[in-house]
């Protein structure tokens, strides 16, 4: 299980720390660290600043999608905000992200997005007529994107898994480790942490 996380300025932390702890802890877990996971950027950079001025350094950059992990995880941060230098709203603007995510989805990888990362693929087109769920401050732009949004904590659609609000995102990540690897390890993970799952998955595959 190979995870690459999307980092870019002004993503919230909690959205891509919480899931990479998740997937780490899990890795170790399932026996013989079946896979890895990283932090990725864009463009070649060393840092990225979060949302909330955390400092973040990286491990590479976004692969192209013949290169592809087997899930791309999208952070969210200061989309309602409209900061024009560092959100994903401003990421949604200059479109290089949103243009990257609709080709790794086109090329058939699995993307699962946090919070308003959702709205990083409603821009580039991923979402449309798809099942998903954002942040509650952006849930009727998703609507009106064209994705048919679902009231639940995280949205399973297949090869597009979506989450809300922020702590949800550790919700997306135990999901898709008990897929990958069990009940059992995705339990593990969640006593280590000291986090109550909420059950609230939608899942019609």
């Amino acid at each position: 299980m190979n995870v690459d996380i999307l980092l870019y300025d002004g993503f919230d932390e909690l959205d891509a720390i919480g899931p990479y702890e998740v997937f780490d802890y899990a890795l170790g877990y399932a026996g013989d660290r079946p896979g890895r996971v990283r932090y990725v950027t864009p463009d070649e950079r060393d840092s990225v600043t979060a949302s909330h001025g955390t400092r973040v350094g990286v491990d590479g950059t976004l692969p192209d999608p013949e290169d592809a992990p087997d899930l791309l995880v999208v952070p969210g941060g200061g989309w309602t905000d409209r900061d024009e230098t560092a959100s994903a709203w401003a990421e949604a603007q200059r479109g290089e992200v949103p243009r990257a995510l609709s080709a790794h989805h086109a090329a058939g990888t699995r993307i699962a997005a946090v919070c308003t990362g959702a709205m990083l693929l409603a821009a580039g087109g991923v979402t449309d007529g798809r099942r998903a769920i954002t942040h509650a401050s952006a849930v009727e732009e998703l609507r009106e994107s064209g994705a048919d949004v679902v009231d639940a904590r995280v949205v399973d659609d297949g090869d597009v898994l979506t989450a809300g609000g922020v702590t949800s995102g550790i919700d997306l990540a135990l999901h898709l480790v008990e897929d990958a690897f069990g009940a059992a390890v995705a339990d593990r993970v969640a006593t280590v942490i000291e986090y109550e799952r909420r059950a609230s998955v939608a899942d019609e595959r």
